[in-house]
């Protein structure tokens, strides 16, 4: 095998993958509707539902073609009867694009938004869900990613449940990552696509929900044709293969991944999240760089902060420099505030952070920015 050049990706996806997963795409021509190829899509699908922890009699694995947007629009136009209210709990950019979803359809919902460096208030959670009894999809997002923040899922779930509504949650940024159970976490559908973190490769995108939930909603107005949950979901029972076309060389990839992620273990996948996650917040706090989000609120896979206000600051230049010697960085996505990402996603680890901050340092140096950075305003960026 040739040497494949080494980049380490810290933005939010996709994801640094191992030489075995890239690998796993050189494979010999196939047409998608073969007996083989659907029987691989099978196992990936029984694969998946093992990450989750869910019992296959009750939930199921539906794959799509498309990045990760693609289920937060297949969940909210398929999951929605007639007459009936989604509630989105909106703390940041990836619920609000689920928002952005419902506008787009007219489909009825309430935008129950809140601040984006703070976790939902579930007094007024609970207060929005008695005063409509029409809502029967609860939505909201497990780790924010254009924050790192982590939303109280399990809670969540357990009052969309007494209020008698489904429980959706994008977990696009966790799953893989952050240990999920679907059932103790009161979740009726979660989602993630193969590039985050399975570590695999981009096209390739899941919703894992219950059965019965999906068999309900053959009844329901439907309102797309590709991106119709029971129909992907009905044409997998009956031939085990997809709709349209799937990113067939992606599947290859996921199926590689998804061996590399039972080999290391969802405890030991975790912890070198977590201790990449930490090497990053210890480096950019010596730095003196602020972060968004409270230590006590943080998912453990995002770091967000706040430009330095310094004149010789330019965060394309510092991403330039970082590029160039192999370290990808990513900029925020907090309407009107000046932030940066650094993430714990991928196969990275300690040694890769302690080298991407010489390198980060030096950036910093080339262009003039005082080290620690300051802020005029602690804990503000306006």
């Amino acid at each position: 095998m040739s040497t494949i050049a080494r980049k380490i990706l810290l933005n939010p996806g996709p994801a640094t993958t191992t030489d075995t997963v890239k690998m796993a795409q050189v494979v010999p021509d196939i047409c998608p509707r073969e007996k083989e190829f659907a029987g691989l899509m099978a196992g990936l699908r029984k694969d998946l539902l093992k990450v989750v922890h869910a019992d296959p009699e009750k939930y199921t694995a539906v794959l799509f073609c498309g990045s990760g947007t693609i289920n937060l629009d297949v969940c909210l136009n398929s999951l929605l009867p007639a007459g009936k209210k989604v509630l989105i709990v909106n703390n940041g950019a990836y619920s609000q694009r689920a928002v952005e979803i419902c506008q787009y359809y007219h489909l009825p919902h309430i935008n129950l938004a809140f601040a984006f460096d703070q976790r939902p208030d579930m007094n007024k959670v609970e207060e929005t869900l008695a005063a409509n009894d029409d809502i029967s999809i609860v939505y909201t997002t497990h780790n924010e990613t254009g924050t790192g923040l982590l939303n109280p899922i399990r809670e969540l779930g357990d009052m969309a449940h007494h209020h008698n509504a489904i429980f959706v949650v994008d977990t696009t940024s966790t799953l893989a990552m952050r240990p999920i159970d679907i059932q103790k976490d009161n979740i009726d559908f979660c989602m993630a696509s193969a590039q985050k973190g399975l570590m695999a490769m981009t096209g390739l995108s899941f919703v894992i929900g219950n059965r019965l939930y999906i068999e309900k909603s053959k009844e329901y107005p439907t309102r797309s044709y590709y991106c119709n949950l029971y129909l992907q979901y009905e044409y997998f029972e009956k031939t085990g293969e997809m709709h349209f076309t799937p990113p067939v060389q992606t599947i290859y990839a996921t199926i590689q991944a998804l061996k590399e992620y039972f080999a290391e273990g969802e405890q030991a996948k975790w912890e070198r999240h977590t201790r990449v996650f930490h090497a990053l917040q210890r480096g950019v706090d010596e730095l003196g760089f602020i972060s968004v989000i409270p230590e006590e609120w943080r998912a453990g896979l995002v770091v967000a902060v706040y430009y330095p206000d310094d004149p010789h600051w330019d965060f394309e230049k510092i991403h330039d420099y970082c590029y160039e010697r192999g370290f990808t960085i990513y900029p925020g996505k907090i309407s009107g505030s000046n932030t940066f990402r650094l993430c714990a996603l991928g196969s990275i680890d300690v040694d890769d952070i302690a080298a991407f901050f010489k390198v980060f340092k030096a950036a910093l140096a080339s262009c003039g920015v005082a080290m620690p950075v300051q802020y005029q305003k602690r804990g503000l960026c306006e």
